[in-house]
């Protein structure tokens, strides 16, 4: 039996063809390189593989946006036909779930399976974006940490478990072993999006803007390159250390420059954009008729089904862009989720419906009602999925509705709430010092 780079048996390969195969798992883990295209060129060799199938079916599915869905569903349906083995058949109960809209019982699958084959990297990639998307970090740390113990560190793609945990540990608040781990893996795996990500993150949640910027620049030969799949969102993070900074013609010439340039848009990508954008709005900042661009590139990408996270990154560039109506269909399309019998709808009612009429409020200047709308929903806020940097953007529209609502009391705790943990930021200085003037 042919076995892939971690020792797993892999159906219907090769030697030659689960080469191909491996480059496309670590191009999959690492966000650097054609996984796509490198699965492609292994069918070519041994249209069997079916792990070359299942793999092409997780990225369309975790790329979370409809026009990908079909594909993998079609790419499931192809697979099923196939001689696999037990691990393989893990694979396709789990996808089966995955693309009808079922997450938890996806990752259920998936974290049981990872239990039997814990150096499977598909499996726990998978898992720790679904994860991801359905807020529930904690589970990324402690999937990968029972895992850590059983790699060694010789082996191939230890790099990528490594950077998967210090991600986990980095969202459920341990930044110093997020930073320890996430550096140690740059060494390993130095083209990888994981470990360069979540020490941004680390120095966005910990308020060290200028370190951040120091670690993107010395770092940015190794993340920066066309192969680098994702680097849309590390810009991104760099665009937050200037926001933070007050340096925002720095973070608007990122938009224009370097992340329109590297923008592959799909759903999870184009969020960036919206939500630099709104960012840039709420600060007063001209942004022209970039919103009408980028409600162009959103077309398609959203149905108000899959992930509400995208959905309300969609609504911003609706809403600033003058066309209230869309967003007032989106609205609605919500509420029709919300009474079905999705695994999502219980999320549409309860998060997204509040979330999206306090940002609507919030756009028509009804400050008081977007604080009304908005306070309560915080408090499930990690539900809509997306890293706290991300998430972020609600509570600081919340502040800000506060402050331009002359709500004295709300504006201050909300600012100094903000300053506890990141007191260099300009921003945050700012609501502040905003929030003293208004009259008691």
């Amino acid at each position: 039996m042919i076995k892939d780079a971690q020792d797993q048996a892999v159906s219907g390969a090769t030697a030659e063809s689960v080469v191909l195969y491996d480059q496309a798992v670590r191009a999959y883990n690492t966000g650097y390189g054609d996984a796509l295209g490198l699965c492609d060129q292994a069918l070519t060799l041994t249209p069997d593989l079916v792990m070359a199938h299942l793999l092409k079916a997780w990225m369309f599915t975790i790329a979370n946006d409809p026009m990908l869905a079909g594909k993998a569903r079609g790419l499931v349906r192809t697979a099923e036909s196939l001689p696999m083995n037990d691990r393989e058949r893990a694979h396709l109960a789990a996808l089966r779930k995955a693309t009808a809209g079922a997450r938890m019982e996806a990752v259920g699958l998936l974290d049981l399976h990872l239990m039997h084959y814990p150096h499977d990297l598909v499996a726990q990639q998978a898992a720790m974006i679904m994860d991801g998307f359905l807020g529930r970090f904690r589970f990324v740390r402690d999937r990968t940490a029972r895992a850590l113990p059983l790699w060694a560190s010789t082996m191939p793609g230890y790099g990528t478990i490594l950077a998967f945990h210090g991600f986990g540990c980095e969202e459920a608040g341990d930044y110093a072993r997020a930073e320890e781990e996430s550096r140690a893996a740059a060494e390993l795996e130095p083209y990888s999006f994981w470990p360069h990500h979540t020490v941004s993150h680390v120095m966005e949640m910990t308020g060290r803007p200028q370190d951040g910027l120091g670690w993107m620049v010395a770092r940015e030969p190794f993340w920066s390159t066309p192969d680098n799949q994702t680097q849309v969102h590390i810009w991104w993070h760099k665009s937050l250390f200037h926001l933070e900074l007050g340096q925002y013609d720095a973070a608007l010439a990122l938009y224009d420059g370097p992340i329109l340039a590297s923008l592959r848009p799909i759903a999870i990508n184009l969020t960036n954009l919206s939500a630099l954008l709104w960012r840039l709005d709420l600060l007063g900042v001209d942004v022209g008729e970039r919103w009408r661009d980028l409600l162009t590139l959103w077309a398609g990408h959203t149905d108000n089904r899959i992930l509400l996270f995208a959905d309300l990154h969609a609504a911003m560039a609706e809403l600033r862009s003058g066309q209230e109506p869309l967003a007032e269909a989106r609205l609605a399309t919500m509420r029709q989720t919300a009474a079905s019998e999705l695994e999502a709808a219980p999320l549409y009612r309860d998060v997204g419906i509040p979330l999206l009429e306090g940002m609507t409020a919030f756009h028509r200047g009804d400050y008081a009602q977007s604080v009304e709308l908005l306070r309560p929903a915080r408090f499930e806020l990690w539900r809509i999925g997306g890293s706290h940097a991300q998430r972020d953007i609600i509570d600081w529209t919340l502040t800000e509705a506060a402050l331009r609502g002359g709500m004295r009391d709300v504006s201050l705790s909300l600012a100094h709430e903000r300053l506890g943990t990141r007191p260099r930021s300009a921003v945050n200085r700012d609501f502040l010092r905003r929030a003293e003037r208004i009259a008691a």
